[in-house]
């Protein structure tokens, strides 16, 4: 089962709240957002009721069909941060099926675009997206830890520790960590 950590009482809840509230306001019911989203409508309906958390490709694909990052729909279910977060503050979300943790790294603000976003890869773990939440995002991942293949659009290339990505991205993208070393890096969305 995959969970949010974070300070407080339901996050999990919030964010099947939030969940439900974008389809609504798309006017959508859970059938459409099913089609939308290639997520079957009883996956949806647990999601929304907060009876299941979404794994990373469920919650990408749903990212991906409102034209939201992750980051950004994990934001909207986060109370407001001061300007300054401490490392025990800063929420956890863990996918233990795919092997994927992300921390949120800077403050959340409504106001601002940019995120900084601390992720690790277990070894031999692979994320795919079919689509990015928003055309044109852009992205530079830094490479802390282990090996890391990022695979843009159907162009794929091997990081190394210390090395930098720098991307827009429209169309498909995959993680592949190393099999032996998996992989810890920062991702900075602008």
């Amino acid at each position: 089962m995959e969970n949010i950590t974070q300070q407080g009482d339901s996050a999990e809840q919030r964010l099947a709240q939030r969940l439900k509230q974008l389809r609504v306001e798309q006017g959508w019911s859970l059938d459409q957002l099913a089609t939308q989203s290639q997520v079957s409508r009883a996956t949806l309906s647990r999601l929304e009721n907060a009876e299941v958390s979404p794994t990373t490709s469920v919650l990408g694909r749903l990212c991906a069909v409102y034209g939201l990052s992750m980051s950004r729909l994990m934001r909207m279910v986060e109370d407001d941060f001061p300007p300054l977060l401490r490392r025990e503050e800063q929420p956890v979300w863990n996918d233990t099926q795919a092997g994927f943790q992300r921390r949120s790294v800077s403050p959340p603000s409504h106001a601002l675009a940019g995120e900084a976003l601390e992720c690790f890869l277990a070894a031999g773990a692979h994320l795919a997206y079919a689509a990015s939440p928003r055309p044109g995002m852009e992205h530079h991942l830094l490479l802390q830890e282990g090996v890391l293949t990022v695979t843009v659009e159907g162009k794929s290339h091997l990081l190394r520790a210390g090395d930098c990505l720098r991307y827009q991205l429209s169309g498909p993208s995959a993680f592949d960590a190393g099999a032996e070393t998996g992989a810890r890096y920062f991702l900075f969305i602008v």
